[in-house]
C-alpha cells in the first residue's frame, strides 16, 4: 500500500484523543494520523457525515467501540474513500431494549450530576479482571469523560440508541479488515467481533490475551502491532 495514507481514528463513547496516544507512535510511520472529533451531533449519520467533511479524501479508518458504529456508517456513506478498515471491541449490532433502558438511565444520571460517580462504578466492566485496579487506566477513563463533557456525553448516547443494525451490510465492505477485540470484553461480548469478521469477505479477526474492553492502554505492544500489520497487509 501507499506508505503515505493518512489515518483516521475514531474514539468510543466518553472516549478523545487520549484512547489512541499508546497506539499513535506505531502507526504515525504510515502517514498522518487524525483522531476524529465525534462529539458534536447526536446521530451516527451527522456523526459520519462531518467526520467525512473533516477528513482527507482517501484515508485506513479505525473505530474503538462506538467509534466502531461511527466507522460502519461511513462505510455505508463513502466506501470509495476507506483504504482499510479496522474494528475494534466493537459490534454491528444495533442496541438490545436492555442496554438501550441502562443507556437511557445512564443519561439521567449524567443530567443529574452523577456521570462521573457512574463511570466509577462501570470501570470494572471495562478492563480484564486483572486490571480493576489499575490507577493508570481508571485515570485515562476519567480524564477522557472530562474531555467529552456530559453535552457530548448525551448527543454520543443519542446517536448509538437510534444506530441502525450494520450487519446487512458486513458483505457489502470490501477493503482489507482487521477485526480486534478481548478475550475478556464484558461490554461487547467477542462472540459480536467473530460475526463481525465472518460477515466481512476476508477479514481478520485477533482476540487479544488477557484484555478486555479497553485494548490500546490494556495491551498497547499487541494492539499496536495487529494495527501495524493491519496497515501493511
Amino acid at each position: 500500500m501507499d506508505q503515505t495514507v493518512p489515518i483516521l481514528l475514531v474514539p468510543g463513547l466518553a472516549s478523545s484523543t487520549r484512547i489512541y496516544e499508546p497506539v499513535i507512535p506505531a502507526l504515525w510511520c504510515f502517514g498522518p494520523v487524525m483522531v476524529a472529533n465525534h462529539v458534536r451531533d447526536d446521530s451516527m449519520t451527522a456523526i459520519a457525515r462531518r467526520v467525512l467533511n473533516e477528513a482527507p479524501p482517501h484515508f485506513a479508518l479505525a473505530g474503538h467501540s462506538m467509534g466502531g458504529y461511527v466507522a460502519l456508517e461511513i462505510m455505508r456513506q463513502a466506501p470509495e474513500r476507506v483504504a482499510r478498515l479496522a474494528l475494534i471491541n466493537t459490534q454491528a449490532r444495533p442496541d438490545a431494549p436492555e442496554a438501550t433502558a441502562r443507556r437511557r438511565g445512564l443519561m439521567e444520571r449524567a443530567r443529574r450530576g452523577e456521570l462521573r460517580t457512574a463511570r466509577a462504578e462501570m470501570f470494572p466492566e471495562l478492563v480484564h479482571p486483572s486490571r480493576r485496579d489499575d490507577v493508570r487506566i481508571r485515570q485515562l477513563v476519567d480524564e477522557q469523560g472530562e474531555d467529552v463533557g456530559v453535552d457530548g456525553y448525551l448527543r454520543q448516547q443519542t446517536a448509538i440508541i437510534t444506530r441502525v443494525d450494520s450487519r446487512p451490510t458486513l458483505a457489502t465492505i470490501k477493503c482489507p479488515t482487521l477485526v480486534l477485540t478481548g478475550d475478556q470484553d464484558n461490554t461487547i461480548p467477542n462472540a459480536f467481533s467473530q460475526e463481525m469478521a465472518e460477515g466481512i469477505a476476508g477479514a481478520r479477526l485477533v482476540i487479544l490475551d488477557r484484555c478486555g474492553h479497553l485494548p490500546q492502554p490494556e495491551q498497547p505492544e499487541a494492539t499496536a502491532q495487529a494495527l501495524v500489520e493491519w496497515l501493511r497487509s
